[in-house]
């Protein structure tokens, strides 16, 4: 009984805590908008313009999943208190030790929407586009690459993302040379920005038949999608655009034709493609928004630098020299 009383005095303080987070999750504020909405696509006319019938449905969903969200973390709590009650009338030990299951389960929820609440940046709550790219030392960085792109679809699997495929090349012997995947969901790219930068492995070599440790470096980078909300200028005229065949498995047309796309942004020297679509005019829109979202980035990361009052501007003001993150990943010899 001594157990069951400190989980009924737990289960209370979390009243407080998921009252808070509804406050800052503005959940009241939501409810009232998702019902503005909601009066928007009834009008009359509303189809008409595509374009914004798009952005409210989307918004309005998004809305939707933030509630519902909330909405089965208060219904989570009601429930572990029901079973509660049960327990404590019926001394069931099965009972308790399921209490205490739910209720870890039921914390760690809790805890995953607090830090939702924290990313507040300008566009924490757009998809990442992420792209792989292995570093010198052939074989073992392009395997090292391959493992990097794996292990982030899982994450996105394992977090109820989507993950759509962009662009993908194949290594000569194994591994990848580049691939650049969308991970599609609320805040995924808050989630996913801070892992941009170069990632090192430290294993002994599979492809080594001396059997030698060999130290390998893969860069990931992160961008925001940007979508037609957010207007960049872009002239054509800085644009090349090259074509050529698709690499890898392919249906009927994918690798007959010249379907895939690369787009060279010449001011800046940033290189997009994609060829994973079966037409051309797909795969450079696909590569248009690759290119708008690291043209952002790198705006967003240059005003970063810049600003008075960010680490990195003290720290070189003081003449600190900082290098890229690394991402160590050390295997027993």
């Amino acid at each position: 009984m001594i157990l069951l009383d400190e989980i009924k005095v737990e289960l209370t303080g979390y009243r407080k805590e998921l009252a808070e987070l509804g406050e800052v999750l503005n959940i009241t504020k939501a409810k009232e908008e998702v019902a503005e909405l909601q009066k928007q696509a009834a009008a009359e006319g509303f189809w008409d313009d595509l374009e914004n019938s798009q952005k409210v449905l989307q918004r309005t969903k998004q809305l939707e999943n933030k509630i519902a969200a909330y909405n089965r973390l208060e219904d989570k709590l009601d429930d572990l208190f029901t079973m509660l009650e049960l327990c404590m009338e019926e001394e069931d030990e099965d009972m308790q030790n399921e209490i205490v299951t739910e209720m870890a389960n039921f914390k760690q929820t809790l805890e995953d929407k607090k830090l939702e609440t924290l990313l507040s940046g300008e566009y924490d709550s757009k998809n990442a586009i992420l792209t792989f790219h292995p570093g010198a030392g052939g074989t073992e960085a392009q395997d090292w690459a391959e493992m990097l792109y794996r292990m982030y679809n899982r994450w996105a699997e394992r977090h109820n993302y989507k993950v759509q495929l962009l662009d993908y090349l194949d290594g000569d012997e194994a591994g990848l040379k580049s691939a650049t995947i969308m991970v599609e969901g609320e805040n995924a790219y808050g989630f996913l920005k801070s892992e941009a930068g170069v990632h090192r492995l430290v294993r002994v070599s599979p492809f080594d038949a001396s059997g030698r440790r060999q130290t390998s470096f893969a860069a990931l980078d992160v961008m925001p999608e940007i979508d037609d909300s957010i207007q960049v200028d872009v002239r054509p005229e800085d644009i090349e655009m090259e074509v050529y065949r698709s690499s890898g498995a392919g249906g009927q047309k994918v690798n007959k034709t010249s379907s895939a796309v690369r787009l060279i942004h010449k001011p800046t020297g940033i290189v997009v493609s994609c060829q994973t679509q079966r037409s051309q005019y797909q795969n450079r829109d696909y590569a248009m928004k690759m290119l708008v979202s690291k043209l952002v980035e790198i705006k967003v990361a240059s005003t970063s630098r810049r600003s008075p009052t960010s680490r990195a501007y003290r720290r070189r003001s003081a003449g600190a020299h900082r290098s890229a993150p690394t991402s160590s990943c050390p295997t027993p010899s």
